[in-house]
């Protein structure tokens, strides 16, 4: 099935989901075009940051580190329309590095307002994910 052209998204799930498959298929500047230049990224256990370019400086690094990325949606709710949504969503973030995955259950809040991705807030456990980078 084609997916739709970000231009032609109206449910705010549809966008976060196009967001996540970017990630996936290392289109990350492709990702990065859909969030506000003015975002608000928490990665809760570890860093909050403001601005796409901080943004960009935190995940481009540790992204980088992967030879490949797959964010699996278990579930996954949304309300609103593109110029105020709300979606959440429960995943498990997998990258391969070195040979091998690391995964880790994360439950995802995202923000939606004209038309961008306006907050990314993740939750997680630290520890279970400082173990994962450590055994790598």
């Amino acid at each position: 099935m084609a997916s739709a052209s970000i231009s032609t998204i109206t449910d705010p799930g549809e966008f976060v989901t196009r967001f996540i498959e970017n990630i996936e298929q290392s289109h990350f500047t492709a990702a990065m075009d859909m969030v506000s230049d003015d975002c608000e990224y928490d990665n809760v256990p570890i860093t909050k940051v403001f601005g796409k370019d901080a943004m960009i400086a935190i995940l481009s690094e540790f992204m980088a580190e992967a030879t490949k990325i797959e964010w699996l949606i278990h579930h996954q709710v949304s309300s609103g329309d593109m110029e105020h949504g709300v979606v959440m969503n429960e995943r498990t973030d997998r990258f391969e590095m070195d040979g091998r995955w690391i995964e880790l259950d994360i439950a995802g809040l995202f923000v939606v307002s004209e038309g961008k991705i306006a907050l990314w807030r993740d939750y997680f456990d630290r520890e279970s994910f400082t173990k994962a980078l450590a055994s790598k």
